[in-house]
């Protein structure tokens, strides 16, 4: 990951997380939508079909960002905030 891809600002300070077994670097205050964008992930999930998911609307609305966060199923990213630790999977459609 390019921090040229996050605008110059003032952020809280750095945390890192796991997504689909990798270490992803956000901070304090973002999202995990947004870290994971930064971090260049290409899908959030896979639709019955298998194709890939990403945020669209980046509110909350719909629900194309949702992931497994710590086993909850159906956490959307765009609204949870990037915290240490946390276990992050890909949502699968069922």
């Amino acid at each position: 990951m390019t921090e040229a891809r996050r605008m110059t600002a003032t952020r809280g300070p750095a945390v890192t997380f796991h997504f689909e077994g990798q270490p992803v670097t956000g901070y304090c205050g973002e999202t995990l939508a947004t870290a994971l964008l930064a971090a260049q992930v290409s899908a959030f999930g896979l639709t019955r079909e298998g194709t890939p998911r990403l945020p669209f609307c980046n509110m909350g609305t719909c629900f194309d960002c949702v992931v497994t966060v710590d086993g909850q199923r159906l956490v959307r990213a765009c609204l949870t905030e990037a915290r240490d630790g946390l276990c992050v999977t890909r949502h699968e459609a069922t």
